[in-house]
Order: structure tokens, then sequence, then C-alpha cells
């Protein structure tokens, strides 16, 4: 199963639109996960529209339309994996501590808020990634966004993507 992992869109705040090359990848995927702050529902329409399946939160920026059609933290099962999908985990000192006993029960949180990637494990069982964002590079050298590869309960490649600068 591939996946493709966003966060933090922003649209049209940061840009007017997602990346072509994030939209184009969403046909070879069978499910997107977007760790929130869409800020308007125009984009989750169109995702929801593109994907085979989306699985996404609200971040801190999303107002209430986007939280009548979003959770806080998604709960999901792909292919025996156990994932979480979060907007916010707090600062990186820490992190890895206090997602392990937020989330004991899960294979792989996806979070997002800071626009910086992350991928570590945290006490050799909990995978911890957050895709950047696509649009808002803030302090970091690119836009990104994230796939990966899951399969019998495993994540296999997880692979970051940098975006061309616009």
């Amino acid at each position: 199963m591939r996946l493709l992992l966003t966060s933090d869109t922003h649209v049209p705040t940061k840009a007017k639109a997602l990346p072509g090359e994030l939209l184009d990848r969403i046909a070879g995927v069978d499910v997107v996960i977007h760790a929130g702050d869409w800020v308007d529902t125009a984009t989750l329409n169109l995702l929801e529209a593109r994907a085979k399946r989306l699985v996404g939160v609200y971040g801190n920026n999303d107002g209430a339309d986007l939280r009548a059609r979003l959770p806080e933290v998604a709960l999901v099962e792909l292919e025996g994996l156990r994932i979480g999908v979060v907007h916010e985990t707090g600062p990186a000192p820490g992190r890895e501590r206090r997602c392990i006993e937020r989330f004991p029960e899960l294979d792989v949180l996806v979070f997002g808020h800071s626009h910086i990637p992350w991928d570590t494990t945290a006490d050799g069982r909990l995978r911890l990634l957050n895709p950047g964002s696509p649009t808002d590079r803030r302090r970091q050298p690119y836009c990104t966004y994230m796939t990966a590869e899951v399969a019998a309960g495993a994540v296999g490649q997880v692979r970051l993507h940098r975006l061309p600068r616009r």
C-alpha cells in the first residue's frame, strides 16, 4: 500500500494552490494523509475528490467549517499497521516521550504544525513522521511532503520529497 503524507498546506494564505507535483502523485497512491492546517475547505474538497482514500485532521489554523468535517485525531489501520494522525505534538524536546505516552497503541503517528520534516522511531517502536509543508517552508530549505510504503503491518520505505522553489 502506498501513502502520501502532507500537512500545513495553508491554501490560500501561503500559496494560491497546492504544487502540481503533489497533486499528480495522488493518482499513484492508495491513501492520502493530511495532518491539518488546510485553512480552506476547497483544499479538503480537492483532496477528497482526487484521493482513493483520505485521512485528515484539523489544525490550529482551521476554522469551524473544517472542524465540522474533520476530527482532531484520526486513527486508522492500514495493512495491519495502526496509524494515528494529529496536528500538534508540542515542542521537539520531549516529543518522543509525549507521543509514546499519549498513543501507546499506535505503530505510526503522522503529525504537522512545525513545517519541519521529522522521521524518528520512539522507544524502538513508534514511528513519528512529519512531512513538513508543501507550501510554506518557514526556516527549511525546501517545501516538502512524504511518501511511504506499508505492507504486512510494517512501514517500508519512507521518502521525503523536496519541491522546487517557487
